[in-house]
């Protein structure tokens, strides 16, 4: 969730190789009207990809939705595109991915990602982020959460999984720990993959680094 601008010119040049198109939307909503925080990890820097229940972030904050319905049917409209679609993110992104994979069995034919927060019910980012849009209620969270969603899944939704996390991320203990989300897979029988790559941090250079790896993994699977 570190503010710096992705080396989009990267995945370009591989997405053109593989033959798939990439759509990369924003993090949150934006615009003059639209509610903010000042911290880097609330607000337009960070909507978590879920739909809010309070105020005053539910007016705009449905991220999730805009994922699921409104993005892909105007790709749909303006692009000659294939239904089929994968998914992927890096950290808060991440998150994303892995929720919008799991909260929609069959939409999405792979998932992965770059160090995700796997289970925000448990960490700083998540339980501040979700204290804010969704309520102190944390029954409530639990649908917006990797981990519990992966617990909940059917054994026929379950879908090719790739994770890369840096070993020198600073924030591998306190904020991501995909272990947890490693344990719920092997305990669901759910295909994932979690490679841990010495070295590497929470930047999007990491990225750079294994994003052709990742173009790669969604297009076998895309491309059947």
């Amino acid at each position: 969730m570190t503010r710096t601008s992705p080396p989009r010119r990267v995945p370009s040049a591989w997405r053109q190789k593989l033959g798939i198109v990439l759509v990369m939307p924003d993090t949150s909503p934006r615009g003059e009207k639209v509610a903010n925080d000042d911290g880097y990890d609330l607000g337009q820097g960070a909507g978590f990809y879920l739909n809010a229940t309070q105020p005053p972030w539910a007016t705009h904050y449905r991220m999730y939705d805009y994922l699921r319905d409104e993005l892909p049917a105007l790709v749909q409209s303006q692009f000659n595109v294939s239904d089929r679609c994968a998914i992927s993110g890096h950290s808060m992104g991440g998150h994303g991915a892995l929720i919008m994979a799991l909260k929609n069995p069959g939409k999405y034919t792979s998932v992965s990602a770059f160090a995700p927060i796997v289970n925000p019910c448990s960490v700083p980012w998540g339980i501040k982020a979700f204290s804010s849009y969704l309520g102190e209620d944390k029954n409530a969270w639990l649908e917006w959460d990797s981990c519990a969603l992966m617990y909940a899944s059917n054994a026929q939704d379950a879908i090719p999984t790739l994770i890369d996390q840096g070993d020198n991320d600073q924030f591998l203990a306190d904020q991501l720990q995909p272990a947890v989300l490693a344990e719920a897979a092997r305990q669901k029988a759910w295909p994932m993959t979690l490679r841990i790559q010495p070295g590497y941090d929470h930047s999007y250079y990491f990225i750079a680094s294994f994003i052709e790896d990742h173009l790669r993994f969604h297009a076998q699977y895309l491309l059947k």
